[in-house]
């Protein structure tokens, strides 16, 4: 594994994360193809809690502390739990931009982890730090697709145009 191009990569999706969320007006930020859908506001604040509570110190626990559980999280009870239709947008994506940076910091002053540290999870198996950064990079990815979907979205309603000559989906 290339930890170091995986590190980049979550870098380089901050300054991502950063201009397809920045000054975006309230409508669309709230906006929601429908009720089973997040809107933007609900995705920002979902990050900035996967960020904090999930990946980072996933991956920080299988490193340091291998026999013992990682804090249990629940990310679809925090939507309403943290009442994130409640929050202010330009707060929390600017709070989750810090922490992204702080992550970004921690996981560049690692002076030689050991990737492959297991911490055994009572239903999953055996899970590896490496596997935990993997997979942060690949939540990144997944929530940068849908963050478009919802954008694309977003234009056909509002403009009522068939979009099929820009391209398939």
């Amino acid at each position: 594994m290339n930890e170091k191009y995986i590190i980049k990569e979550l870098e380089r999706n901050q300054e991502i994360f950063k201009n397809l969320l920045n000054n975006v007006p309230k409508e669309i930020y709230l906006w929601k193809q429908n009720e089973n859908k997040w809107c933007l506001l609900e995705i920002v604040c979902h990050l900035y809690d996967e960020e904090l509570k999930d990946f980072r110190a996933r991956v920080k626990y299988v490193l340091e502390l291998p026999d013992h559980p990682p804090e249990p999280i629940n990310p679809v009870g925090w939507v309403s739990e943290r009442k994130y239709l409640e929050q202010d947008y330009e707060t929390i994506l600017e709070k989750y931009l810090e922490e992204r940076k702080k992550s970004i910091d921690w996981l560049n002053q690692l002076s030689e982890p050991n990737w492959d540290n297991i911490y055994n999870h009572s239903k999953l198996g055996k899970l590896t730090a490496k596997m935990f950064l993997t997979n942060w990079l690949a939540h990144d990815y997944l929530h940068i697709r849908q963050i478009i979907k919802l954008k694309f979205d977003y234009l056909k309603e509002i403009t009522n145009e068939n979009l099929d000559y820009a391209g398939e989906w």
